[in-house]
């Protein structure tokens, strides 16, 4: 039992506030769980690796810092951002694409969740995995990135997923919590035993260096498309922390409350994006961690967070993971996408919605077919489609088609 200390101005247990040796040890096993998901954004949209590592520690600090260090939860790149991030990198650049996530982090502090029903939630991060697919497919293919001979990038892909499936079902404690991990290592070594990696960058690259940051540049156009994307990692924060809630057995929505989590989340995010990093989201993946281990206390990950930043600052990470041959990450990738859309299809069954009723019907089918589809509108110069499109038509449609009769 932790020694209560009387301050004259409350107690507090100090077992919460104190860095102590176990939380560190602690803190590092967290960033190993979350290390597979953080940095496979950045490995799929051309980020720095080794950025993302600074600005989740950086993120994760600020969203203890705004929620007074209640709330034992770890924040990294966002799955949700991906195709959005990589579109607009081939669009507008890598800037641009930059200035407009950071704005994407104003409108999740500001975002209303009444907006957000199931009916419109669901079928929007359905669209994402979609729309993630062939993305995950060339990939696989050896369509992506060097050149390489299908029979070989299938062989390397399918082991990396077989993998992935297997840990993340059979797996028995700690090894359970990383299975992307394990996938990758499973397919880096049948990619080295088929001969295709090179790791000449690790070799030439130093031991330590600063991150390569990178300052945005702000234009209507990216800004307008990346945008509506917050819808999604809006509702997976909602859920996230009704997770974590639901583990500790405290209320998060009501002490600090939601609305200083989702603004920590944001500021997180808006920091992330000014120095050239994936826009920040809570980790499920560290939630499960904290279920295994009991490790209640937030100054785990208040340690977590300091050890994704020192590890930030060792530039042979980042050199090793831009070695990854792309067939490796396409296996997993796989599974991951279309994870994203079972988790939109689940959404959906657990509301109990009837998909034939027709209001119901007309949302569903024209979010996911704008969205899926190839449907463009254009304002202008600027266009908008895929998951944009797909999440604006459903705020829309839920705002402006008529209820159901229920006697009809």
């Amino acid at each position: 039992m932790a020694e209560q200390l009387n301050t004259g101005g409350g107690e507090f247990d100090p077992c919460r506030y104190r860095l102590r040796l176990r939380d560190c040890l602690l803190g590092a096993q967290m960033l190993f769980v979350a290390f597979g998901a953080l940095v496979l954004v950045p490995l799929l949209t051309g980020l720095n690796s080794n950025v993302a590592l600074f600005t989740a520690g950086v993120g994760t600090l600020l969203f203890q810092l705004i929620t007074r260090g209640k709330v034992p939860i770890f924040l990294a790149s966002s799955f949700a951002f991906i195709a959005p991030i990589i579109y607009g990198v081939e669009t507008w650049g890598m800037p641009r694409t930059m200035g407009a996530l950071v704005f994407s982090g104003l409108l999740y502090v500001l975002i209303s969740l009444r907006l957000l029903p199931p009916i419109v939630t669901g079928p929007v991060i359905m669209v994402i995995g979609l729309v993630l697919a062939p993305t995950a497919v060339k990939m696989a293919l050896g369509q992506s990135g060097p050149a390489m001979p299908q029979t070989t990038a299938m062989s390397i892909s399918m082991v990396s997923l077989a993998v992935t499936v297997a840990v993340s079902l059979l797996g028995r404690g700690m090894l359970r919590l990383v299975p992307i991990l394990c996938g990758i290592a499973a397919g880096l070594v049948m990619a080295e035993i088929m001969g295709v990696t090179s790791w000449e960058a690790v070799s030439k690259s130093p031991w330590l260096a600063l991150p390569a940051f990178s300052l945005p540049e702000f234009a209507w156009e990216p800004l307008l498309f990346i945008i509506p994307v917050t819808l999604a990692p809006a509702i997976e924060h909602f859920g996230d922390i009704i997770a974590i809630s639901s583990v500790t057995g405290k209320d998060y929505l009501r002490d600090p409350g939601v609305k200083n989590t989702m603004l920590g989340d944001g500021v997180a995010t808006m920091a992330a994006c000014l120095l050239g990093g994936p826009p920040n989201t809570t980790y499920s993946e560290v939630t499960g961690a904290v279920t295994l281990t009991r490790a209640f206390n937030p100054a785990v990950m208040t340690w977590a967070a300091l050890c994704a930043i020192l590890l930030s600052m060792v530039a042979k990470v980042g050199a090793f993971l831009s070695c990854i041959p792309a067939p490796v990450m396409g296996g997993i990738m796989i599974l991951l996408f279309g994870a994203i859309m079972v988790v939109g299809l689940n959404t959906l069954v657990r509301a109990g919605q009837d998909l034939l009723r027709p209001r119901n019907m007309v949302i569903v089918a024209l979010i996911i077919i704008f969205g899926v589809g190839g449907m463009q509108v254009s304002i202008g110069g600027f266009k908008l489609a895929g998951i944009g499109l797909a999440a604006i038509t459903g705020v829309v449609l839920n705002l402006l088609l008529p209820q159901d009769d229920p006697q009809g």
